[in-house]
Parts: C-alpha cells; structure tokens; sequence
C-alpha cells in the first residue's frame, strides 16, 4: 500500500506529461468532468482500502502462519511469487469480466468513455473485498504477507503507463509476453470482437494461453455497453449491483435468479427479455456522455478536487499515526468528509440543484473539523489559511450558484 501512496507524485507528473504532450498535438484525450471523475474513484478506492485492509491482510496472514512450510524470500522466490501473483490476477480480472455479481466489483474501472493514464486510478471502491480471496492459495504454499503485498503493489504499479493511446504497438517480442497500451486499450474496449479479451495485469502470456487473447485491429471505442452517464464516484460505484438486484426479484424462479448473479454479466432469462445481442460500434456512432459548465464552474470544482486530493494524500499517509490510529472515529469521520466533498464535485459536474445548499454545508463543516484538527496539532498557520480558503471558496461558489437553476436535477 506505502509503494502506491509515495508513487501518488509520479501519476500526477505523467498524467501532466501526457496532458501536455496530448495539448500540444491537438488530441481531445482529456476531460475535465471525466478526469476528475477517474480520480475521484481512485481516492474513494483508497479510502476504502483502509477499511478493507484490516481483513484481507489479517486473512492471508493466518494462513500463512498456518502453512505446512515458509518459504524463504530471494531473487528466485520473487520471480516465482511475481508468476503466482500475475496468474491468480488474471483468473480474478476475468471472472470478474465473466460473472454477473463480480462485474460489479470490477465495472467501474471500465466506465469511462475516455482513455488516458487517469482511468488507471479509477477503481471500484469494493475490489479488494472480492479480489483478496484468490490470492489466499499463495499464502497457503508459504509466500510470506509481506513479499506478496510488495510484488501485488508492483504489478499495481506497472499497470499504470499501459493505459494510454499515446503508445502504439511495441516490440514484437515484448508484445508477446507483456501486457501493453495496445493489449489494454482492446481490454477497455466495447467493440464486440473486443469484449472481455486481454485480461493480463502484467504478462499477457496467461491470455495467449487460455484463449482470451485478441490483437488491437480495428479502432477501439471504450466504454462499458450500457453507459454510466453519471459523474457521481458514489452512484456509479453501487449502479450496476442496484439495477442487477432491481431485476433479479423480478425473476419466475430460483434457477434464474441465480443465473443472473452467476451467469455472463448482460444475461437475462425470457421472461425479462433474454440476452441482447451486442450492437456494432465505430468512434463515429458512439456518443460520450458529457455535461456542460462554465469555466468559472469548472476551474471551481478542480479547485476543490485539488484540496481534496492533498488532504486525502495526508489522510493516507498519516492514518496509522498518532491521533488517526487512536481513534477509528476521527478515521471514519475523515473518510466521510472525503467522500461527501467528492459527491458534491461530481454533483456540481451535473449541475445538480440539490448540491447548491449541500455545498455551502460542505464547505463550513470541512472548514470547522480542519479548524478542530489542525488544532490538536497546534498548526495555527494551518488554521489561518482554512479559514481563508473557506471564504474564497464560499464567495467563489456564490457567484455561480445561479448556474444550477438553469438545469432541473
């Protein structure tokens, strides 16, 4: 977890690199609203891992301290574990992609309709809480806690630089064992000839061999087949599961109930209308979702993404130090001002009208708990500039507040 945290710097220098490079060939890769979108899952991911880690870590723990054997760490066990943890990687990606109830743990790192290095941070905030289970045979045989979560958190971080269309096609030899921006772009895909192919996190040797494998061949439109249109990281993180449950208890029997949580995710028995054959795509017939805001709206949401993301940055760095790790409260409340500040950014992407008083709450009651907080570190400095940020932020937003009303929620 500490190696994704310290590379949190090196993202935001590539994501800038690639920003710059993309401006300055005329490329329409980013969106502001999208953008903003992907990181607001990467955070809401994050926060969540710190709840989730307590149990995933604790059950890989107990089962290696209950293994037949231990297996000393070396160059050769690295290699052997870095094989062990890509191919249990590939088997979670793809069920994941092939079983209803587990696309909804996996669907939110498909959902935007863009692709550049930031959909490498957009990640379903409950992951973790499914992926952890098919690690757990390399904790049996004896791979230490402490080498697995350094080789997965390498293999997180490799698959970074692959989410991008500014790389073509590589090396032939390279191409054929790694896991690329040509191998992934296909894997983001919502062409039909594309769908649920290349599900290799670091080698893509493991799809060569069990049949998933597909070269990039026609252009790619990525996306997932039934569009998301929402910026909101909480709606589009719990949609899926919601409209899944909506349908299953609409179901004649068990027997289809049960097809709908386990069967490919799109199936539907008859007598909710059968499967829907997946419908041809081009760049040129599909429509992105997008909402429109004036630029002094939206240099305010980056605003306050901006403030978000250094305070998280903070959080995550400091939750296992004094007074985070002596009070889950003070964690849990943290935690939900994060989460609470990104709703209202999303919202304020589709210039929701409800958000308008939630905001001016927002930015009182973040302002009061960092005034409380910084306090207890007697950081006074700290105190003076929240209090000036607040008040720009509530003149700032007070001046577009009328924006809101122009657009029903």
């Amino acid at each position: 977890m500490n190696l994704i945290i310290f590379a949190i710097p090196v993202f935001f220098l590539l994501i800038g690199i690639e920003l710059l490079i993309a401006k300055m060939k005329n490329l329409s890769y980013y969106r502001m609203n999208d953008a903003i979108a992907n990181l607001s899952c990467g955070i809401g991911s994050q926060i969540s891992g710190i709840f989730l880690k307590a149990v995933t870590f604790v059950g890989y723990t107990y089962l290696y301290q209950h293994s037949l054997w231990k297996i000393e760490n070396g160059p050769i066990t690295f290699v052997l574990l870095f094989i062990g943890v890509d191919f249990f990687y590939y088997w979670f990606h793809r069920l994941a992609h092939e079983i209803s109830f587990l696309w909804g743990s996996h669907v939110v790192h498909h959902q935007s309709e863009e692709y550049n290095l930031t959909v490498a941070l957009r990640q379903a905030w409950l992951q973790g809480a499914f992926s952890w289970v098919f690690y757990l045979p390399l904790a049996v045989v004896g791979f230490s806690p402490v080498a697995f979560l350094t080789i997965a958190s390498l293999q997180t971080l490799y698959q970074f630089w692959i989410h991008t269309k500014l790389i073509g096609k590589m090396n032939p030899v390279f191409e054929y064992v790694f896991a690329t921006p040509s191998h992934h772009r296909v894997h983001h895909a919502v062409n039909p000839k594309y769908i649920d192919r290349n599900h290799g996190g670091t080698l893509i040797l493991f799809d060569r061999w069990f049949g998933t494998f597909q070269e990039e061949e026609e252009e790619v439109v990525f996306g997932i087949t039934k569009q998301i249109n929402s910026w909101n990281p909480m709606w589009v993180n719990f949609e899926y599961w919601i409209d899944l449950f909506k349908e299953a208890f609409h179901v004649n029997n068990i027997k289809n109930f049960f097809g709908m949580m386990f069967k490919m995710p799109g199936w539907k028995p008859a007598e909710l209308g059968g499967v829907q054959p997946l419908k041809e795509v081009t760049p040129q017939t599909f429509h992105k979702y997008d909402t429109e805001i004036s630029p002094g709206l939206t240099n305010y949401a980056f605003f306050q993404f901006v403030i978000v993301l250094l305070g998280t940055t903070f959080f995550l760095l400091f939750e296992s130090k004094s007074p985070f790790n002596e009070s889950w409260l003070l964690k849990i409340s943290v935690a939900s001002l994060i989460i609470f500040s990104l709703l209202n950014i999303g919202a304020i992407f589709e210039r929701k009208t409800w958000v308008v008083g939630l905001e001016y709450f927002r930015i009182i009651a973040l302002s009061l708990f960092l005034g409380f907080l910084f306090r207890s570190f007697s950081f006074s400095i700290a105190i003076a500039v929240v209090a000036i940020v607040a008040i720009i932020s509530l003149l700032w937003f007070f001046k577009f507040r009328n924006e809101f009303t122009l657009k029903s929620s």
